[in-house]
C-alpha cells in the first residue's frame, strides 16, 4: 500500500507575480522597477528614507520577496517567515501623511493605504507604521491599521 504524503500546514503560496525590471514600479513612482524599489531588493542600496523603505516593502509584498521583507525588519517585532495569502494581489498605494523619517531622522511614521483584490473582491488597508534608523539602515517596527 503506498504511503500518503502528510499535509502541509499552510497552504503553499501562489507563484509570486513577475515585476520585471523595466515594468513600472508597483510602488506608484514613476521609474522602472530596476531603478526604483527593484535597487533595494536586490541589497545593491538601502532606502533613504521612511517613506521609501515604506514604498519599497510594498512592491516586495507584490513581488512576494520574504527575505527582503525580513531584512528590512525590525528584529524586536520581526516574524519568523512572512504568510503571503495566495488569494491577494495588491494593486495599488497611496501614500498619505509622513512624519520624520528623513535622512536626519531616527524615526519616522508612514501612513498609507495599500489596496489589494482577494478573490476578485478589492479592498484596502490602511496603516499607520513606524519604522526606525539602525547602523543607518531604516527598519519596519510595527503598524497600527486604521
Amino acid at each position: 500500500m503506498p504511503r500518503r504524503k502528510p499535509r502541509p500546514k499552510h497552504a503553499p503560496a501562489a507563484p509570486a507575480p513577475a515585476v520585471r525590471p523595466e515594468d513600472p514600479c508597483p510602488c506608484g513612482l514613476p521609474a522602472p522597477y530596476a531603478q526604483c524599489c527593484g535597487r533595494f531588493h536586490t541589497g545593491g542600496e538601502t532606502a533613504p528614507t521612511a517613506e521609501r523603505l515604506m514604498r519599497s516593502r510594498y512592491s516586495a509584498f507584490v513581488a512576494r520577496d520574504e527575505p527582503y521583507l525580513l531584512r528590512t525588519w525590525s528584529p524586536a517585532t520581526r516574524p519568523r517567515t512572512v504568510d503571503f495569502d495566495p488569494d491577494t494581489r495588491w494593486t495599488g498605494l497611496e501614500i498619505l501623511d509622513t512624519i520624520d523619517g528623513t535622512l536626519f531622522h531616527t524615526t519616522g511614521t508612514v501612513a498609507f493605504t495599500a489596496r489589494y483584490t482577494h478573490r476578485g473582491e478589492p479592498g484596502a488597508l490602511r496603516e499607520r507604521s513606524r519604522f526606525e534608523k539602525a547602523d543607518g539602515h531604516w527598519l519596519y517596527v510595527d503598524g497600527t491599521f486604521d
